[in-house]
């Protein structure tokens, strides 16, 4: 077993529960709703999640949708993943969109509305080269590997 990363939070929203696991082993903590919000069809929101973090240089953090609001009511985020840099001390929000064309979206104080992976991400330094080393895929972008097995 892993040691567990140190993240130091700051509960913006004492009356809700902190960020936790749904099962052991999950990747994401939830993020939940500080207030009530309605979304009408196609409408988007900056929903306030009620914690802060302190990430360790070498970490960012990810919001990511909700998997059960994307498939139950078509609720997902606007610029998912949502990228939180480790010097970002902030309140983290979500930023909601309601994708459904006909049916209004309630969230509820409390509601859980995004999900938090936090990750390692080494720093990088770029070099410009003339060519770059091939590969069996090469320049092949979107749809090049086919739909079929």
């Amino acid at each position: 077993m892993t040691t567990p990363v140190r993240v130091p939070l700051r509960a913006l929203d004492p009356d809700l529960p902190l960020p936790t696991y749904a099962y052991a082993g999950d990747a994401g903590v939830d993020l939940r709703s500080t207030r009530d919000e309605v979304l009408r069809p196609f409408e988007r929101r900056l929903v306030p999640c009620g914690v802060a973090l302190a990430l360790p240089r070498g970490y960012a953090g990810f919001v990511l949708p909700r998997s059960g609001l994307a498939v139950k009511h078509g609720v997902s985020l606007v610029n998912a993943p949502g990228l939180i840099d480790s010097d970002y001390r902030g309140e983290i929000c979500a930023v909601l969109v309601n994708l459904d064309p006909h049916e209004e979206f309630f969230v509820k104080r409390g509601d859980r509305i995004a999900q938090l992976v936090i990750m390692p991400v080494p720093p990088l330094s770029f070099e410009a080269v003339d060519e770059l080393p091939d590969t069996d895929r090469g320049s092949g972008g979107f749809g090049s590997s086919g739909v079929g097995l």
